[in-house]
This record gives structure tokens, C-alpha cells and sequence, in this order.
């Protein structure tokens, strides 16, 4: 009984909207209007809301489409019966629809806009730009909806009364689209009904009316988009240029590496560098000959060690003797270092006085030993230097 009744509802709303349409704003029109108006309601209030398929309906020549499967959105819409000419009256439009479903999706946007804009203003009626403060709005309904599938939605949409005469005249307002967009993107179109208002001037009831100044003026806001755009640029810069100069920063102030020591020098290069500074010390000179053993003795022994592995300044000459039986010594001798090894312990130990002769013997022998045990490649290049040294001299 209740699905019936709401059939019954839907169809006896457009068919009396558009016995309406064709008989213009009568009485039994609006009577009938009223009706139809109050029928929906009850239908919205009641929850009788249709499962099946709505066909395809006009009411004032207003096309309703709604998709294959889809209900109709149910619809109760107000506007006020008086009204002043140049101001805004509210058509107020409560919609019944499904969950997930979105009333003017793609905003206020008219079914057949250039038609029913042409309608509107030939009506008497003009949509406020709705970038101002008359634009639309939607509000969710804070009763509940019948059904725990459906939804209630109220539009509230000002209209700018401007009839073409002055005086008292009586507008109709025609039927106006509402779109529903489904969740699947179908959008389901249902009509308001036709409304009557009389319009009044507003200095009608003033006797010996006066024309009114303008209002004062309001201060027009401009948005500098170049600034803005600037700006942003401009902070975006100094935010990337502080990230690049703390990172930098980071950077400067790391721990530098510590550069690698320079390579040691040849034991052969500090040994005869060594006996050559005992040559040059005047140790002759002052006749300080045991000292000048010394350091010849000291010079070969350090060399010794590090030439081929040992402590030369800490081992015995018989520990020293033993380290060269074990490796390569090249061409020289072993008894001849053995010999400067006893010499050089004599005059350390035996506290024997040598000579002149002695030392310089000595010394000519320290640097024997130093020459025949170094590396072939050590070796010609100090016959080269040597050669070098003679052709400048």
C-alpha cells in the first residue's frame, strides 16, 4: 500500500505541474500546486520513498531525467508570497535523496542554463552572482532521514526580484532543475514547482517619496598575484639558500683529513748524511778523536739496524753478526764489518786513544759499508750524482 501511494505521489505532482504550466497562475492551479507540494512532503516526512525506476517527466516545461535503476530524489520547495522589487527572495528547496548521493555537484548549474536563464529574467527573476554574499548554499538537514539509505539536504537559493513595471506586480516563479549526482556519476534531474509573489516598490507605502542617495562605497579588494606569486618564489628562494648555506656550513667545519706523514727517508741516505756531518764537525780540529769513533760507530750501527731489520743502536756486535749471516749482504765482506765492529768497540770500551789517520780510516770504512749494501737502484743513482758533482766542479 505504501509503495503505491508513493507512485501515486510522484506522478499526481508532475501531471498537475503541468496542467499548470499550460493553464498559467489560476487559483485552482495553485490550489493545486499546494497539493501536489503537501503530498510530497508527506511523502519526504513519511519515508515513502519509491524503489523502482522514475520515467522521464516535465513539470512547466522543466525536464526531469532520472537513470535506469535510480529513485527519484524527493523535493519540497518554499518561497516567500511577498516580496520588494530589487531585493533577493529565497527559494528554499529540501531534497530526499540516497546516501552518497551529491545535490548540484558541479554547483549552481541550470538544466538547459541559456533556457532557463532566458526564463528566469523573462519571469522577473535574476540568479546573484555567486561570487558575491547571495550565493547558494546546501546544508545538510539536521533531521533525520526516513530511511538509514537516505539523506536530507536543503538548498537555499536567493533570487533578485526585478519586475519589468513598477507598482504592484505579481511574478511566477517557474520551475527550476536540481541536479543529484549518483555515486556512480549518473546525475538524476528532478523540478521545482511553479511559485506565485506579489512584489511590492519598496517606497510604495511612503508618502511623497524622495529618490535615495547611493550607499556609501564599500573598499574593493584586489588580489596582487604577481606580488603573491613573488613572495612565494622569494621565501621558497631564501628557505632553499639557508638549506644550501647550513649544509655548505657542515661541510667548512667537518674534520679535515689529516694529510698522510711524507714517506721515511732511505736508512742510507740518514747514514751517509750522518758521516758526512762527522767529516765536516772540526772534531779533528779540537782532537776530540773518541767522539768522532762514536758517532761513526752510532751512524753504521743505525743504518745496520734499519736496513735490514733489527736494533743496530741496542744490539752487541756479535747480535749484529749474527742479523747479516741471514741475509743478503750483497759484495761485501763479512769480516770487514766485523773488523769496524771490533775497531769502533775498542775505542769505546778499551778506552783506547785513536788517531787521526785512525778516524778518518774509520770513516772511510763506515761509508764502505753503507755503499755496499745499498739497493742497486740507490747505488747508481749516487755513481750518477757523483758524476754530476765532478763535471760542475
Amino acid at each position: 500500500m505504501r509503495f503505491g501511494f508513493s507512485i501515486a505521489a510522484v506522478l499526481l505532482a508532475m501531471t498537475r505541474a503541468a496542467h499548470a504550466a499550460d493553464a498559467g497562475p489560476t487559483d485552482a492551479g495553485r490550489d493545486a500546486r499546494a497539493s501536489d507540494a503537501a503530498t510530497e512532503a508527506s511523502a519526504i516526512d513519511a519515508g515513502a520513498i519509491d524503489d523502482a525506476a522514475v520515467a522521464v517527466g516535465s513539470i512547466n516545461g522543466c525536464v526531469e531525467t532520472i537513470p535506469s535503476g535510480a529513485q527519484r530524489p524527493l523535493i519540497v520547495d518554499s518561497f516567500p508570497t511577498r516580496g520588494l522589487s530589487g531585493y533577493a527572495a529565497v527559494l528554499q528547496v529540501r531534497i530526499e535523496h540516497g546516501k552518497g548521493e551529491s545535490v548540484l555537484p558541479r554547483g549552481l548549474e541550470l538544466q538547459s542554463a541559456a533556457d532557463a536563464a532566458k526564463e528566469l529574467k523573462k519571469a522577473g527573476f535574476v540568479i546573484p552572482d555567486q561570487d558575491g554574499g547571495s550565493a547558494a548554499r546546501l546544508e545538510p538537514s539536521t533531521a533525520a532521514a526516513s530511511k538509514a539509505d537516505r539523506s536530507l539536504t536543503t538548498l537555499y537559493l536567493p533570487l533578485l526580484v526585478l519586475p519589468a513595471d513598477p507598482g504592484r506586480q505579481t511574478l511566477t516563479l517557474p520551475s527550476l532543475p536540481i541536479s543529484v549526482a549518483r555515486a556512480n556519476g549518473e546525475i538524476a534531474t528532478v523540478c521545482t514547482l511553479p511559485h506565485s509573489i506579489v512584489v511590492e516598490d519598496p517606497i510604495a507605502s511612503t508618502p511623497n517619496a524622495e529618490p535615495k542617495p547611493n550607499p556609501p562605497a564599500r573598499p574593493q579588494r584586489e588580489e596582487w598575484t604577481a606580488l603573491k606569486k613573488g613572495l612565494q618564489w622569494g621565501a621558497g628562494g631564501a628557505l632553499a639558500g639557508a638549506i644550501l648555506a647550513y649544509v655548505l656550513y657542515r661541510i667548512a667545519k667537518r674534520p679535515k683529513p689529516v694529510p698522510p706523514p711524507p714517506p721515511p727517508r732511505p736508512p742510507w741516505e740518514i747514514a751517509l748524511e750522518q758521516l758526512d756531518e762527522v767529516r765536516h764537525a772540526g772534531l779533528l780540529e779540537t782532537a776530540r778523536l773518541s767522539e768522532f769513533f762514536d758517532r761513526v760507530n752510532d751512524a753504521v750501527r743505525m743504518y745496520l739496524g734499519g736496513r735490514f731489520g733489527f736494533d743496530g743502536l741496542e744490539s752487541t756486535s756479535d747480535e749484529i753478526m749474527l742479523a747479516m749471516s741471514r741475509v743478503s749482504h750483497f759484495g761485501l765482506a763479512l769480516p770487514e764489518v766485523k773488523l769496524f765492529l771490533d775497531e769502533c768497540d775498542l775505542v769505546k770500551f778499551a778506552d783506547m786513544t785513536p788517531t787521526n789517520e785512525e778516524c778518518l780510516r774509520v770513516l772511510a770504512q763506515g761509508e764502505k759499508i753503507v755503499r755496499a749494501t745499498m739497493p742497486l737502484e740507490a747505488r747508481m743513482a749516487a755513481a750518477q750524482a757523483a758524476d754530476d758533482d765532478e763535471v760542475r766542479t
